[in-house]
């Protein structure tokens, strides 16, 4: 209790010492609690849920096939950080690290071998939930193809509902059929879920105008619109997974999987990769329905 002593003259009251020695000692304790406040607002995630597209060759890492213990705990760890920061977080894994349905052989048909490759994602999916679980998120695994004894099958409501109590959803078998890859199931899903933005986590640092492996002179683009991407038919996804992104305005974020730290920062929303997009255009200050509806000095009324 403060000893706030006598009312002076003019009615205000006077403290004594000793109060003045406490409130100066509370007023300097509050100084860092207010900066890590101002630390927080800034980092604030530019989305609320995301769904991140994990490649399965990514998670291989050096090993040539199968799971890298080092670059599955490095992503379970980021992925963890941004569930801890309030983020909601679905992921699609995919199966090239163990078997690719494009990479049928002879005599083996096409829609058999995309099965093949969508049981390669469930290894993959559980491989994830137990790295998650180990660094202390509750996680959930539904698959498309029902495996009652490892997974949930897959309830658009439930795996909302999941989201919205701070677990993540990491979908497998793709979309339960054939001849449709995991970026489709990837866009289906972030649709189906509603996510905000997709991000896709690969082996290369974005999207390049050309074959970095091919050319020197190779750049990659730092922001693009769905329109410039089909004109240059730049190779950013599938053309359905595409599609669906743009249909239902969901942007894209490619960026390298490999390269710690990557994944907070595409889930935080920071400037990463090669960001795809429709409100690319407004960031420039340009809108291109006004440019359109616009008639220039000269043309045909």
């Amino acid at each position: 209790r403060f000893d706030y002593g006598a009312r002076d003259g003019m009615g205000c009251r006077t403290f004594t010492k000793h109060t003045c020695a406490v409130l100066r000692r509370r007023k300097a304790s509050t100084g860092p609690v207010r900066a890590c406040a101002d630390r927080s607002t800034t980092s604030r995630p530019r989305w609320s849920r995301v769904l991140l597209k994990v490649s399965g060759e990514a998670l291989q890492g050096n090993l040539g096939v199968g799971l890298d213990p080092a670059v599955l705990d490095s992503v379970t760890r980021e992925v963890a950080a941004a569930s801890q920061n309030g983020v909601q977080v679905a992921i699609v894994v995919g199966g090239g690290n163990f078997f690719r349905g494009q990479d049928a052989w002879l005599g083996l048909d096409r829609a058999s071998a995309d099965y093949m490759g969508m049981l390669a994602t469930c290894m993959n999916a559980l491989g994830l939930q137990s790295a998650l679980e180990r660094h202390g998120v509750d996680t959930r695994v539904q698959s498309a193809i029902e495996m009652q004894s490892v997974s949930e099958p897959y309830i658009r409501r439930r795996a909302i509902r999941h989201l919205e109590k701070g677990r993540v959803v990491i979908f497998a078998a793709g979309t339960g059929n054939p001849f449709f890859t995991t970026d489709t199931a990837a866009a289906l899903r972030a649709a189906e879920i509603g996510a905000e933005a997709l991000l896709k986590a690969t082996k290369v640092d974005g999207v390049y105008d050309h074959d970095p492996k091919k050319r020197e002179d190779a750049r990659m683009h730092e922001k693009l619109s769905y329109r410039q991407v089909q004109l240059d038919r730049l190779q950013v996804m599938d053309a359905t997974a595409f599609t669906l992104c743009e249909e239902n305005q969901i942007p894209v974020v490619v960026f390298n999987l490999l390269q710690e730290g990557n994944i907070l920062k595409a889930v935080m929303g920071q400037p990463l990769g090669t960001y795809v997009g429709e409100d690319v255009h407004r960031r420039k200050g340009f809108n291109a329905q006004e440019e359109a509806n616009t008639t220039r000095e000269g043309d045909p009324v």
